[in-house]
């Protein structure tokens, strides 16, 4: 299987005799680990690279502000579309053709995908053409899990109606945002080679780049369905440690209590294992958790979403000095992530809820939109 960067053939009727931007990451490589845009700076008049959350090179946290900055190979400027002071918009001024490539992990909280709808916007206000270098979907095109986003709690980790996990490759995803949210851009798709829908991560023959600083492993990412939501409480999600995602906890979280109870819940291919741990940084910084570590035995039979928010409402109604964090605008970030401020009604039930959202996630309907059969 081929990622559309090594199929850039397909590409070069778009791009010849016109000035050429990218939106890329350091995960924009072909299959020798050749970045795109060395390879765009070969076969075109390449004038600009913007750059997503995380910066170009994925150096920076979470949520931090990145600047603009030079390339140093090539000279070219590099504009951050992850700017808390305002995003530079000038570079629509200065190109015909903008391609987008950087490989996403198929969820609705990344953030990835939101600057590239944003820039789909902007593309189509300015006459400018969108090309998308297609990259496959590590969790896979078949299964979809978690909840389907309601509109009043759309943001930057979560913008449109999509299920948590959308089983859809980022050219099928644009499609879907240029019609269902009538951006209506000049789109392109360069399509991946020898995708089929029921390829992921574990059968691509692709090497695991890491997808951001937290996501550096396949299992970080199929967990990361669930123990994003540890975001916006007061537990860690394991950030700081060498598992984040993996790992979750808090130093006031009786860890082994709750494996106790995790181990008779009958969940599907993961196993629990009592982990304290120390973050380097972000919550709890120096201070040991009491942690537990998710180790996945069947990644077919595990469903992420629905084993961590059963485990949060269990240490919910066990622990007192568990929270949902409360922004300082009155919002909460946990509903943001969650798609829903469902969970924190008082009449709460795990399980008609979660019957609820499967209902709304299988009625999502892309078929229309996809590319591989």
């Amino acid at each position: 299987m081929l990622n559309g960067i090594d199929n850039i053939s397909l590409a070069i009727p778009y791009l010849k005799g016109k000035r050429v931007g990218i939106l890329t990451n350091y995960t924009g490589l072909n299959k020798d680990f050749k970045s795109s845009v060395d390879i765009l700076n070969e076969i075109c008049d390449l004038r600009v690279i913007l750059s997503p959350e995380h910066g170009l090179y994925g150096v920076a946290q979470a949520g931090c502000d990145v600047g603009n900055s030079t390339h140093l190979k090539t000279g070219l400027p590099v504009i951050s579309l992850f700017n808390n002071n305002g995003v530079d918009e000038s570079w629509v001024n200065n190109i015909d053709v903008l391609v987008y490539d950087i490989q996403d992990v198929g969820l609705r909280f990344y953030t990835y995908v939101y600057s590239l709808s944003d820039s789909m916007i902007l593309c189509a206000k300015n006459n400018i053409s969108v090309v998308v270098l297609d990259r496959y979907n590590p969790l896979g095109l078949t299964k979809k899990e978690g909840t389907v986003l309601e509109r009043k709690h759309s943001s930057f980790v979560g913008r449109y109606p999509l299920p948590s996990r959308y089983a859809l490759t980022v050219g099928e995803l644009a499609q879907y945002f240029n019609t269902e949210e009538n951006i209506n851009c000049d789109l392109h798709i360069v399509p991946c080679v020898g995708l089929t829908r029921d390829m992921d991560f574990r059968n691509s023959g692709l090497d695991w780049v890491p997808t951001s600083p937290n996501c550096p492993t396949f299992d970080s990412v199929v967990c990361y369905i669930g123990t994003v939501l540890f975001e916006g409480t007061n537990m860690s999600e394991g950030r700081g440690t060498t598992k984040p995602f993996e790992l979750f906890g808090a130093p006031w979280l009786r860890a082994e209590e709750i494996i106790e109870k995790l181990n008779t819940m009958g969940f599907l291919g993961v196993k629990f294992r009592y982990s304290p741990f120390t973050p380097t940084f972000s919550k709890f910084k120096g201070e040991v958790c009491q942690g537990i570590q998710l180790h996945i035995t069947d990644y077919d039979k595990f469903s992420p979403f629905e084993c961590l928010i059963k485990i949060i409402d269990l240490i919910r109604k066990t622990h007192k000095e568990f929270e949902i964090y409360k922004k300082t605008d009155g919002t909460y970030f946990f509903d943001y992530l969650l798609g829903t401020d469902e969970f924190r009604s008082k009449d709460f039930d795990v399980d008609e809820f979660l019957k609820k959202q499967k209902d709304l996630v299988d009625n999502f309907d892309t078929t229309k939109y996809e590319i591989y059969k």
